[in-house]
């Protein structure tokens, strides 16, 4: 079976108990095997209680996060710089208290349509940044996964390629790729061939369709990113990620322009999600075995 897992935001933007134990049954309930929430305030959520709840359904958990403007490491401002440290030293505690051990999405600058070009000096205050940040989620257990995201949500990492380049540069063994390809893609010339170029430094997948809705509706060539993912290895959790007007966290849903509704029922989206992953990862597995094998006749 593939290791398959769902963003919360399936089920539901909001971080009540009720909401929170929804969308872990929900998760539970149709054979996923990870849920990831964006970044949850220890302050508005029982962290204990959670942690205890996703122990008890048997399910591993991620979280994903943007950094906000006030808290951009690529700043000038070294105030503004020690603010976004202090947010994902944060995250890593709250990711490493809930029992998980991927902190994934935009984490080496701020979430959002930028109007200027990102700076050299900018660069390197991320990556030294970063890397500190990195040395101490490693002592708590987690992995620093940079989501590489369109020219609309960053003017940094908009490629693979960038993001192997940042990694290098930090000098650090426990910072890796989160791709994502509805970002892909937009931004990669091949898909198939930067999840490839990448492979050594892939720590995180989301799976996502060109319009965010139903799998194998939009443009996105799956076919070639399940072969790629095959080719390579891939045994880690690739996570479906989709979103609509049906449901709505204010933040995130501005950011990232959803503007449309592509679906009503978040569980028939779910179940046929975790079919097409299921099925088109079986499939690449069997078509590399194929490839691989020789069939000679008997003698």
């Amino acid at each position: 079976m593939s290791k398959i897992g769902v963003h919360s935001f399936v089920w539901s933007a909001g971080s009540s108990r009720a909401e929170l134990e929804k969308a872990l049954n929900s998760t539970h309930a149709l054979g996923y095997k990870l849920i990831e929430f964006s970044y949850l305030d220890p302050t508005q959520v029982d962290i204990k209680w959670l942690a205890g709840r996703i122990d008890e359904l048997g399910l591993d958990v991620a979280v994903s996060m943007g950094l906000p403007p006030e808290g951009d490491i690529t700043s000038d401002d070294a105030s503004i710089v020690a603010r976004g440290e202090a947010i994902l030293d944060q995250a890593v505690a709250m990711v490493r208290d809930i029992g998980g051990s991927k902190l994934a999405g935009i984490l080496s600058s701020a979430h959002g349509k930028q109007e200027t070009t990102l700076t050299r000096r900018g660069w390197d205050t991320s990556v030294q940044t970063l890397a500190k940040v990195a040395d101490r989620a490693a002592a708590a257990g987690v992995t620093l996964n940079i989501e590489i995201v369109n020219r609309f949500e960053s003017n940094m990492l908009n490629t693979a390629a960038q993001g192997l380049a940042y990694i290098h540069d930090t000098g650090s063994s426990n910072i890796f790729l989160h791709l994502d390809t509805f970002h892909m893609n937009i931004e990669e010339a091949d898909v198939g061939l930067a999840i490839r170029n990448a492979a050594d430094k892939i720590g995180y997948v989301h799976i996502g369709e060109s319009h965010r809705g139903y799998l194998g509706t939009g443009s996105v060539d799956f076919t070639g990113i399940f072969d790629a993912l095959a080719a390579i290895g891939w045994n880690d959790y690739v996570t479906f990620e989709s979103f609509s007007t049906a449901i709505v966290d204010k933040d995130l849903s501005l950011k990232t322009a959803i503007w449309r509704n592509l679906w009503e029922d978040n569980t028939a989206l779910a179940r046929h999600a975790h079919k097409f992953i299921d099925l088109g990862l079986e499939t690449a597995r069997l078509k590399a075995d194929l490839v691989k094998t020789p069939h000679l006749p008997s003698l």
